[in-house]
Order: C-alpha cells, then sequence, then structure tokens
C-alpha cells in the first residue's frame, strides 16, 4: 500500500461522511419542515375554533379595560 492508496482512502472516507452529513441535515429539515406544518395547522384550528364558537372578544384587550378607560 503507497501512499497514494492511503490519500485515495481517506478522500473517499471524508466525502461519505460530508454524504452522511448532508443527508441528516435533509432529514431535520423534513421533520422541521412538517413540524412546522403542523404547528401552523393546529394554530389555525385554534384560531378557526375561537372565531366561530363566540368565546372569543372582537378585541381581547378591551375585555381588560375599566369604564373609566373607554372614555
Amino acid at each position: 500500500m503507497n501512499v497514494d492508496d492511503v490519500v485515495t482512502e481517506k478522500i473517499a472516507a471524508a466525502a461519505a461522511r460530508a454524504e452522511a452529513a448532508k443527508r441528516r441535515r435533509a432529514a431535520f429539515k423534513a421533520a422541521r419542515q412538517r413540524g412546522l406544518a403542523a404547528r401552523h395547522a393546529q394554530k389555525l384550528r385554534n384560531l378557526s375554533a375561537r372565531a366561530t364558537d363566540g368565546t372569543a372578544a372582537d378585541n381581547p384587550s378591551a375585555a381588560n379595560d375599566t369604564t373609566e378607560e373607554n372614555s
């Protein structure tokens, strides 16, 4: 085994590590996107439920105001 073979093996190992890291990042990105989409969908469901069941005020901050502050 000469030096060129060792260098070739090291380059191949580095390329394999880089490819594995790229696949890991892609998997994490896909999982993050699914999580964000699920979170957004849940937020929209919550907002829709608040808007349709009549329990939420049109202006939530106004519910905390006293009559003196509204005048």
